[in-house]
């Protein structure tokens, strides 16, 4: 049976640049004491049924090849972490959307994922792979980018607290992607996120709250985004605004953390009800229902090229700029 209204806890980290896997285990220590606060401390309140967290609590890619990722952070899914996030899980009786990990799947060989798991009382739920990267500086794999790749790219899993779609970071500035989660049935989105400044939670570049904002509106779905709160002495060049926040299906921000570095904790409802109501009995404003896919031919074109990997190589900084400037030529000579 569907749970149809509940809290969500946004839950922010402010960790150490990670240098090796082995640094992996600690931070879950404090991301698992986390959620038992969020949930325990706010059970007064609506119950807290969904804890998400953001991107790189576990690790970001912060070496310039696949090949140095591999030798010092990836993990496979499952792991140790994950069944320690389950075992939580199934005690409290909630969801958790991992913040991601450097995932290694021997069923691609060399290939370096940013991934994030949502595992609930049953364990892993679904498993989404950052289909945008943040180029030209992220050389993990988009999966997108891999010949022969068959896995669904934007699951769906559907939880007795609704139908839960996650992407990250990047992905969201891509209407496509969530479209595509809200398609496959998605009610709730999740951001797990590492936004950084200037382009984070404050004015004038707010891109941060603006983007989870539309996305809601357009999609009429709940957003639940988490972003990374590190500082600039933990992530040099890049600092993180926080700013995790709960939006619904209208768009309008029912909670927010103030912005700014640090650990914070904020919760808010969700309403699954509400979007259920919504998309049944609106005429107006359901742009889901409104889609007119056939007038859009940008969509039939290719523009930055899947299945490139090659085998035996490895990506790198310099080769995302070479295939941003083609595919920026393609764009200029279509014109």
């Amino acid at each position: 049976m569907t749970e149809l209204r509940y809290s969500a806890a946004a839950i922010q980290t402010d960790f150490p640049c990670p240098a090796d896997r082995s640094e992996i285990s600690a931070r879950v220590d404090r991301m698992l004491e986390l959620a038992r606060m969020a949930v325990e401390g706010y059970s007064p309140f609506l119950p807290v049924r969904l804890v998400v967290f953001p991107e790189f609590a576990h690790a970001a890619p912060i070496y310039p090849t696949e090949e140095e990722l591999r030798r010092r952070l990836t993990v496979p899914i499952p792991n140790e972490h994950t069944e320690r996030y389950h075992e939580l899980a199934r005690e409290l009786d909630i969801w958790i959307q991992t913040g991601t990990f450097l995932e290694e799947d021997p069923a691609w060989p060399g290939a370096v994922f940013n991934t994030t798991c949502l595992i609930g009382p049953d364990g892993v739920s679904s498993r989404y792979r950052k289909v945008n990267p943040w180029i030209p500086w992220e050389v993990h794999q988009s999966p997108h980018d891999l010949p022969d790749y068959r896995e669904e790219l934007f699951p769906v899993a559907d939880t007795p607290i609704g139908r839960l779609g996650a992407a990250i970071c990047y992905d969201w500035l891509f209407p496509e992607v969530l479209r595509q989660l809200a398609a496959n049935g998605a009610e709730v989105l999740i951001r797990v996120s590492a936004y950084m400044d200037p382009w984070g939670a404050t004015p004038p570049l707010d891109w941060w709250t603006t983007v989870n904002r539309c996305r809601a509106l357009e999609n009429l779905a709940c957003v639940v985004a988490a972003n990374q709160g590190a500082s600039l002495a933990h992530y040099p060049p890049f600092s993180w605004p926080g700013g995790s926040m709960i939006v619904d299906h209208d768009g309008r921000v029912l909670a927010q953390a103030d912005p700014g570095p640090g650990e914070k904790i904020v919760v808010g409802p969700v309403d699954v009800g509400a979007v259920r109501q919504e998309r049944a009995v609106r005429s107006g404003h359901h742009m889901l229902a409104h889609l007119r896919s056939e007038a859009y031919p940008v969509y039939r074109r290719p523009h930055y090229p899947g299945g490139r990997k090659r085998p035996g190589a490895d990506l790198s900084v310099e080769e995302n700029l070479a295939v941003i400037a083609a595919a920026r030529r393609r764009l200029e000579e279509r014109a």
